[in-house]
């Protein structure tokens, strides 16, 4: 049995895939630290192992030069891309929140806030509970203490539905990422639906201290995460070393990128 199958059915069956977005999610996680450049050849065996077919990366690849995210050139007989300046603008700020550090230890300070949004007002209409060290220093109101009591229902109520169902979809991914030896191209294209998922709820949904989150998840998502990238990422770099006929190799990590994968998710990064 195809080990990804799950992992591929889940993404495939969310609807119909944006290409260009899973395209995003290579160059983040496979490209940038790899002299930020990728031939075609190598983006299309990546996805295609995962269902992308050719058509559907050309159309993304042609949606992200028009729209100012990637930029091409030719190299040999084939085609090279790259993130625009532009592309990189809008990408740093996301990967800092994608790859950031699990939480190191409990929280014991909390600032409960009122922020004001200037003249218009206030721009929420209730209040927001925010680690201490996160607190807005314009806040209208703020009122700083320790939780003494958090209730299963309330803990779950803090997060949406969306919210819950994509951490059990992550979590149902993570299960079958738990036992699986995996080759090199397996293992990069199961980092890449990984990052790919986590992405996704990182922009979509707040990080939430571990002490917010519901009491029955398996673990705090940012660790599970982190812990399944670190056992993939030796296979998976493997895989942007090989080199094949149609295929050159990745350039190796540039001094300033050296040591990039360690850093994700490490603490003091």
């Amino acid at each position: 049995m195809d080990p990804l199958a799950p992992l591929i059915a889940s993404l495939h069956a969310e609807g119909r895939l944006r290409v260009w977005s899973l395209v995003i999610t290579v160059f983040g996680d496979c490209v940038q630290h790899r002299g930020g450049r990728i031939s075609t050849a190598r983006l299309q065996r990546l996805l295609g192992r995962i269902g992308v077919e050719p058509g559907a990366l050309r159309t993304a690849l042609s949606r992200l030069g028009r729209d100012g995210w990637v930029e091409s050139e030719r190299a040999g007989r084939s085609s090279e891309y790259r993130l625009s300046q532009q592309g990189l603008m809008r990408f740093t700020e996301a990967t800092g929140r994608i790859y950031a550090p699990p939480q190191s230890g409990p929280i014991h300070g909390w600032t409960l806030s009122l922020d004001e949004g200037g003249p218009q007002g206030f721009t929420l209409g209730g209040l927001r509970l925010r680690p201490q060290n996160q607190a807005l220093p314009d806040a209208g109101f703020r009122l700083e203490g320790q939780i003494t009591a958090l209730s299963p229902a309330l803990r779950a109520s803090l997060i949406s539905a969306p919210f819950r169902a994509a951490l059990d979809h992550l979590f149902a991914d993570l299960a079958h990422l738990t036992t699986t030896d995996l080759d090199p191209l397996d293992a990069c294209a199961a980092r890449i639906l990984l990052i790919h998922r986590w992405r996704r709820i990182v922009l979509r949904h707040p990080d939430l201290p571990a002490e917010l989150l519901p009491d029955d998840l398996p673990e705090p998502p940012r660790s599970a995460v982190a812990r399944t990238y670190a056992r993939l990422s030796p296979q998976a770099e493997a895989w942007l070393d090989l080199a094949q006929p149609d295929m050159p190799a990745m350039p190796s990590p540039p001094a300033s990128h050296r040591g990039a994968i360690s850093r994700r998710f490490a603490q003091g990064a």
